[in-house]
């Protein structure tokens, strides 16, 4: 039994963590003045109203200080040992928090608005809505703040190659383009895989390909493969699957136009959940939501005003309630999910498998799970029949650059 045991650090946190954490505390600094102005202003000018709007920018800038905390207590003891895996889960455990407080928020709305549809209450509309008003664009001025620069693409990522066509700079998910000049024509090579079996599809932007253009595939281990071509009809289509991994050199055999190469690159299309800053998303939620809430209040309170219709504020209400507890049971579900330690990413895994047992190995066992935003850890429990260490699979499944932290126990084949 063998294991690959090394001493590097576990700091697993998002590429823009302290970026983050500068503009949480920017917006809870905003939120703090506004607050500050309500509640003085409030008591100054005999307004109620202002004083319970200054209260309720409070518990928005307590659940910003939550986020913020997280950010800086993950980053001061990322290298500290007692954490096994690192503090990148920290920020899951800040968003969970966060939407629990979202859900109770939703629950507290929902009741009083329920409350006042059987018992009405005077409505100051002259400070109410300037009131509702002012807090939809702090909202909407910390949303900017918040998500401003801090949106990474981290899906199906350019794959184009060639000549850098911008009109294919991004393909769908489960394709990889690449464009080739070819005797005045272009041609677009891909492998599609977008829910069915990887293949070749190879069509011409001006000109027909011949129906009799092969393509064969050169590894880094020097095996080759040739694959036939079949008309759908616009486009050819390979009629044998692309076996993984998808790293090769593929030349193409065009009659009349001579023969092209290009290479294919092991691109790891994974769900964006790996790569998303639950710590941040909890943030905006909280934003987002006020800034719902804040529109729906001031149309139900025009529309109250111009038509008599008072209903129309606790019906806003009621649908902010709803609002905010959709968001909320979408920031549970992915940050338990997390913290549960829930596979992430199962076409990762998939492709894990695959890595290994193509060449007539057995993964016995195997644990994936995120570590941080960006970051996954894996355990692989390999059965082999050969002499490989732990460091030939690691070198295997290099590729994946999302795999952070890698663990791999080799056992014979025959204890498997």
């Amino acid at each position: 039994m063998q294991k690959a045991i090394s001493s590097h650090h576990h700091v697993f946190l998002a590429a823009d963590h302290e970026r983050s954490e500068r503009k949480t505390w920017a917006v809870i600094i905003l939120c703090g003045l506004m607050m500050a102005g309500e509640i003085i202003g409030g008591i100054l000018f005999g307004s109620i109203a202002l004083v319970a709007d200054g209260m309720h920018m409070s518990t928005h800038a307590g659940a910003l200080l939550l986020a913020a905390l997280a950010y800086s207590y993950a980053r001061k003891h990322a290298r500290d040992g007692r954490f096994t895996f690192g503090t990148g889960k920290l920020g899951d455990l800040a968003g969970f928090m966060s939407a629990i407080v979202l859900a109770m928020i939703a629950i507290l709305i929902g009741y009083e608005s329920v409350s006042r549809v059987f018992h009405p209450v005077p409505i100051h509309f002259a400070e109410a809505i300037p009131i509702a008003c002012l807090g939809l664009a702090v909202n909407v001025i910390s949303a900017w703040l918040l998500s401003s620069g801090g949106h990474h693409h981290h899906g199906h990522g350019d794959h184009g190659h060639g000549n850098g066509d911008p009109g294919h700079g991004h393909p769908d998910a489960g394709v990889e383009n690449h464009r080739i000049a070819a005797a005045g024509d272009a041609l677009l090579l891909e492998i599609h895989e977008d829910g069915v079996p990887p293949r070749f599809r190879l069509r011409g932007e001006n000109l027909s390909v011949p129906a009799d253009t092969t393509i064969e595939t050169l590894r880094p281990d020097g095996s080759r493969q040739l694959f036939q071509l079949q008309d759908r009809g616009g486009y050819l289509e390979s009629v044998e699957e692309i076996p993984e991994p998808h790293a090769f050199t593929a030349q193409i055999h065009l009659r009349g136009r001579g023969d092209h190469q290009v290479a294919f690159e092991e691109h790891h299309h994974g769900h964006a959940g790996a790569h998303r800053d639950n710590n941040m998303r909890a943030a905006v939620i909280h934003v987002l939501a006020d800034a719902a809430v804040s529109m729906l209040v001031i149309i139900g309170l025009v529309l109250a005003r111009a038509f008599g219709w008072l209903w129309m504020d606790p019906l806003a209400g009621m649908i902010g309630a709803c609002v905010i507890a959709s968001w909320s049971y979408g920031l549970i579900r992915d940050t338990g999910a997390i913290l549960l330690d829930m596979n992430p990413d199962p076409e990762l895994a998939d492709k894990l498998r695959l890595a290994i047992e193509s060449e007539g190995d057995k993964l016995d066992d195997l644990h994936l799970w995120r570590v941080g935003p960006g970051h996954l850890a894996a355990i692989l429990c390999v059965a082999t029949a050969h002499h490989r260490d732990s460091g030939y699979y690691r070198k295997r499944l290099a590729r994946f650059k999302i795999l952070s932290h890698l663990t791999v126990e080799v056992v014979p084949l025959h204890a498997s």
